[in-house]
């Protein structure tokens, strides 16, 4: 009996280990598959030998309307994606919280926010989420072209709510993007995210 209990405990702790797994900096990013806000299946994979950022998203937290209703997520899409760099929106809002939105309509907010990213992927279920720890909305994470992960973190150095602290913030995407495109190590490789927290399910 006491053998069971044991194999219970440990079968628990593993579990809870899983769920709070995270990607570290300097690994392997980890693999996945996800459909995006159109119904096309996405893999990581699919974009083998580019750079690849990832960003946590969720249209109802302050955080992330600062940095879309200033325009400043767009840019920072849109200057990643001229370099070649795909960029992967996700959403890992649960279907049951009031944030979520259907797939329809988170298409039609990226579009009414002009957004620039590659795709924007359906997570609802939060293993993409859970795989990379993502915490934040935003949660940023760069991969380069080997598929390493070479950083995870916030998008710049402000962690307010405030649009008026952009311009004199410090873009960690763009700065990790531009050593890692020229070859170079980056020099902040990690950053505590800031924003709302992500709204998993309770799976």
């Amino acid at each position: 009996m006491l053998f069971k209990t044991s194999l219970v405990l440990a079968a628990g702790l593993l579990a809870a280990s899983a769920a709070l797994a995270q990607a570290v900096v300097g690994q392997p990013a980890p693999a996945f598959t996800a459909t995006d806000a159109s119904g096309k299946a996405v893999s990581l994979a699919d974009f083998k030998g580019k750079h690849v950022v990832l960003e946590w998203v969720n249209p109802g937290c302050p955080f992330v309307v600062k940095h879309y209703a200033s325009g400043n997520m767009q840019a920072t899409q849109k200057d990643s994606t001229s370099k070649g760099v795909v960029w992967l929106a996700v959403n890992s809002t649960a279907s049951d919280h009031q944030d979520y939105k259907a797939p329809s309509a988170m298409a039609g907010w990226m579009q009414q926010q002009k957004a620039g990213a590659t795709a924007t992927l359906m997570d609802a279920d939060g293993k993409v989420g859970r795989a990379y720890g993502a915490r934040t909305t935003p949660h940023m994470y760069v991969i380069n072209a080997s598929g390493t992960l070479v950083y995870a973190g916030a998008i710049d150095d402000k962690p307010t709510a405030s649009q008026a602290d952009i311009p004199g913030s410090r873009n960690h995407v763009k700065a990790a993007l531009a050593e890692s495109l020229a070859g170079k190590p980056v020099s902040m490789a990690s950053t505590r995210p800031y924003g709302c927290s992500v709204k998993y399910n309770a799976g």
